[in-house]
């Protein structure tokens, strides 16, 4: 059997032995009654078994897979991969997202807590570096409660919120000690650009309050003597055509207001997935020259840590 190949105790393990996870638990299925646990802020009944809220969500997280990924971050993926677990639907509408199948058309199967713990536990045998929840801002209640469980039975493995942003800061701190690597995309600068692309024209001010939240909670980014990712803050930006991102202000933000230290995954992968082909402005890949640029201008406002496959 594989071991663990964490150097680092998870602080959720403290939380659980102390109690205060059961606290989280029960304080977080509570907001399902009436949801608010994410910024849109629907306030839908989710104690049903189909939920009626932006996320489709009901009491049971969504699955569509988990598996060992080769094709994480270079610092997340290691030599063991990373354990990533895919929910389905989503908080945002990205009318160009690459699972498109998964966050919009719920392609997936309910799923209880004792399951999600199964996942995890056999993610660690596997050999896994760590646990990488996939959009999981709309199930946080579902997942503490996993943990907790999946703590009892050996879980040793930091946990991944791989995450597009779009996150309420009170949500947030039911995660803190919990969650020991912050990983959200970055993704506009205008609320124009996120109201049409993203359906969500408050994210540039919601991302940035995010963003604060979790900093404040793990830190900069620390590796470990083999690179490989144990707690903090690791950021990803898509770099759209056409500048729709508003990279450079983006990036300033993560230098002046977050750290020079911030270290930022800049991805180059964009493609006219999903619904994009209706929109002329990213109906097509970025160039070279655009993500050149993009990274030029990352260097520019003082940034130096940088995912490198």
């Amino acid at each position: 059997m594989n071991q663990p190949h964490s150097v680092q105790v998870p602080s959720y393990l403290a939380l659980w032995e102390s109690g205060e996870l059961r606290r989280r638990v029960e304080t977080a299925r509570a907001m399902l009654k009436e949801c608010t646990l994410c910024p849109r802020d629907c306030h839908a009944d989710r104690t049903a078994e189909k939920g009626t809220g932006f996320c489709r969500t009901g009491y049971e997280a969504l699955v569509s897979s988990f598996f060992a990924h080769f094709g994480e971050e270079r610092c997340l993926r290691g030599y063991g991969g990373s354990g990533t677990i895919f929910f389905c639907e989503c908080n945002l509408r990205c009318v160009f997202c690459q699972n498109y199948e998964i966050s919009h058309l719920g392609d997936g199967e309910p799923i209880s807590a004792s399951q999600l713990a199964r996942m995890m536990l056999q993610l660690q045998r596997r050999g896994c570096h760590n646990i990488n929840f996939v959009t999981p801002s709309h199930v946080v209640p579902q997942i503490l409660e996993a943990v907790e469980i999946a703590a009892s039975q050996g879980l040793r493995l930091p946990l991944v919120y791989n995450t597009g942003g779009y996150d309420r800061v009170e949500t947030l701190r039911l995660l803190e000690d919990v969650i020991d690597i912050y990983m959200p995309d970055i993704k506009f600068d205008d609320p124009a650009v996120a109201g049409e692309l993203a359906h969500a024209a408050d994210y540039p001010a919601v991302v940035r309050a995010a963003l604060k939240e979790m900093h404040r909670q793990v830190g900069d980014l620390v590796l470990d003597s083999k690179g490989i990712a144990q707690r903090g803050l690791l950021v990803r930006h898509l770099v759209m055509p056409n500048n729709l991102a508003g990279t450079r202000e983006l990036m300033r933000f993560l230098a002046r207001e977050i750290s020079l230290n911030t270290y930022v995954n800049i991805m180059a992968q964009y493609r006219p997935a999903g619904n994009a082909a209706r929109y002329p402005q990213i109906a097509r890949p970025i160039t070279w020259e655009e993500y050149r640029q993009a990274v030029a201008i990352a260097r520019e406002e003082g940034l130096w840590r940088f995912d490198k496959d």
